[in-house]
């Protein structure tokens, strides 16, 4: 270790852990600081409570405190375990570890991203757009730690029944709304798996890349994701953000790491610690990432995003996971009928929530109002709009 930084060091699991301990524990002090955090409340009119809102837009972030119920939670783990089981057993293999068909051989896309447990698939490289300059310190795992584990799932509203019902969830979407606006675009979805010893991490970065130079720019322009816990989160497993850089436009993020030695331990930075049905808020324009979980502790992130209609609509899409120079990439066109078919997810979702949960009042999705019963959760509907629904994400 070098100057207080894990530079050049090639530690094992346990020895990263230690070497973390002073900056996680500091941390960890710095976040119980900040607030942002919560119940969810609403005002005397229904509306998402100004007072949240307004911590939000200050600080690029929200913890909401136990939005998604125990009951929930359990089924939610129960499908996620399920597609973990399912992965393949490494990088294009057709089975998983128990010898059967890996899920999603029949999907459009590939529905697991394969990584070496510890590592960081991202950092340094072209990949989204080279929106990941600098990569993150890489221990080495156990000796028994499998050649490849699972980093994220995609394609989760086909794969998973409860999460296409969590997609749905009243209190998330009018969340959604309240920033948004009511007649908001669905981004991406995905599941972060960080298994205790064998989670990768994910190099600092912001996520938009479409209107960093626009000239109606501002702090909401990239939109927001959500992530849903599914388990206690802690410093050495959570994501960390920078408080306020979501209002700072494109952060040099390269300069910023040699700054500070050329460690990935950012100063400035807090994890957002939650429990097992908190929903955190993150402006996708906010300087984030997560470390290495060399912990003994799991961290499962049900994660999905959601734009304002302006920003994405007559917009090319440019983010892409491929590996292409910042720029290169040239996505389609985000027209009406492409934001429609998306959407569309939504409203399948509000449904599938409603026949599942009966006794909660439905989300109202303003573009799908007054065509509810054509987008009821049936056989049909899945097969329309479901099945292989993220070939159609709306991407920016």
């Amino acid at each position: 270790m070098e100057n207080g930084t894990l530079v050049d060091e090639v530690l094992s699991r346990d020895e990263y852990g230690a070497a973390m301990a002073d900056y996680v524990g500091e941390a960890e002090q710095r976040a119980r600081a900040a607030g942002n955090r919560g119940p969810l409340r609403f005002d005397d009119s229904g509306n998402v409570h100004p007072e949240i809102l307004e911590a939000y837009w200050k600080q690029g972030f929200y913890i909401f405190e136990g939005v998604v119920s125990a009951g929930e939670v359990d089924e939610l783990r129960d499908d996620v375990a399920m597609m973990i089981e399912r992965a393949p057993v490494r990088r294009g293999a057709d089975v998983d570890r128990q010898g059967r068909p890996a899920l999603g051989r029949d999907y459009a896309l590939e529905p697991y991203v394969m990584i070496r447990p510890l590592s960081d698939p991202w950092g340094g490289t072209n990949k989204l757009g080279g929106r990941h300059p600098s990569k993150m310190v890489e221990p080495v795992p156990d000796a028994d730690a499998p050649d490849e584990v699972p980093y994220l799932m995609f394609g989760c509203c086909q794969a998973m029944p409860a999460f296409l019902r969590l997609y749905g969830h009243p209190q998330i979407l009018s969340i959604a709304a309240a920033i948004n606006g009511p007649d908001f675009v669905p981004f991406n979805d995905a599941v972060f798996v960080k298994q205790p010893g064998l989670g990768g991490s994910v190099a600092w970065h912001q996520d938009g890349v479409t209107h960093w130079d626009a000239p109606n720019w501002d702090s909401g322009i990239h939109g927001f994701n959500f992530q849903v816990q599914l388990y206690r989160t802690t410093a050495a497993n959570a994501l960390w953000v920078v408080p306020g850089t979501h209002e700072l436009g494109r952060i040099d993020i390269k300069a910023k790491v040699a700054a500070n030695a050329g460690s990935d331990m950012l100063p400035d930075a807090i994890p957002l610690l939650c429990e097992a049905g908190d929903l955190t808020i993150v402006s996708r324009q906010m300087l984030h990432g997560s470390f290495a979980n060399t912990s003994p502790d799991p961290r499962i992130s049900m994660t999905f995003g959601f734009h304002r209609r302006s920003s994405v609509l007559g917009v090319e899409g440019k983010l892409t996971m491929a590996d292409t120079k910042p720029g290169e990439y040239k996505g389609p066109i985000y027209d009406e009928q492409r934001i429609f078919e998306r959407s569309a997810v939504i409203a399948v979702a509000i449904d599938a929530r409603r026949q599942r949960f009966v006794d909660e009042e439905p989300f109202r999705y303003q573009p799908f109002i007054g065509r509810e019963d054509e987008f009821r959760y049936n056989d049909e509907t899945f097969d329309a709009v479901i099945r292989d629904y993220n070939t159609r994400d709306v991407s920016i």
